[in-house]
């Protein structure tokens, strides 16, 4: 029987694998791990949220980048730390479905701004009502205090992880490096 992704924890956690993290890479390590099933539970809630109005979480975290503002497709990629053609190519389905649309970007002569349409604005919001129940559910059954400690301790995590970016290191050391 196949392993399931809760038991190949113990990889993360394994030191006999000539790894040999320090207790410090191990608790990132396994950081990461439950990062990556929150990320596709979060996912695939998203999905069943955007779904009756015929939408996806890519597409949802699109509209709700140009909701305030235009943008223009790196922009939105670079607030979602996504790449440029994943966005491209939510952005054209967008545009082809009359939920958004390109404008020229006076600042640039070849990067069209994105901006949310009337029809747009209309499925992010019921998106959101959606979400609404669904944040106010979860969140009690978590637990706001919890919940607050998470939000306090996150974002040194993501201030390293761009600060290695920013540098050219977001991945693994490499060897003699």
């Amino acid at each position: 029987m196949a392993r399931t992704v809760p038991n190949r924890q113990d990889a993360v956690n394994a030191r006999d694998h000539g790894v040999g993290r320090t207790p410090a890479g191990d608790a990132l390590s396994e950081l990461v791990v439950q990062v990556f099933r929150l990320n596709g539970l979060l996912t695939a809630a998203g999905d069943g949220m955007a779904e009756p109005v015929g939408q996806t979480t890519a597409r949802w975290r699109v509209l709700a980048a140009i909701e305030d503002e235009p943008m223009t497709v790196a922009q939105i990629a670079r607030a979602w730390w996504l790449t440029r053609q994943s966005v491209q190519r939510v952005a054209d389905l967008l545009v082809d479905d009359g939920l958004a649309g390109y404008e020229d970007n006076p600042n640039h002569r070849r990067a069209k701004l994105v901006r949310i349409t009337t029809p747009g604005m209309g499925a992010l919001r019921t998106i959101r009502l959606a979400q609404k129940g669904w944040a106010d559910e979860l969140g009690e059954d978590v637990g706001e205090e919890d919940l607050r400690s998470i939000n306090e301790r996150l974002p040194a995590v993501i201030a390293a992880l761009e600060r290695r970016s920013s540098r050219g290191s977001a991945g693994p050391p490499t060897a003699g490096g």
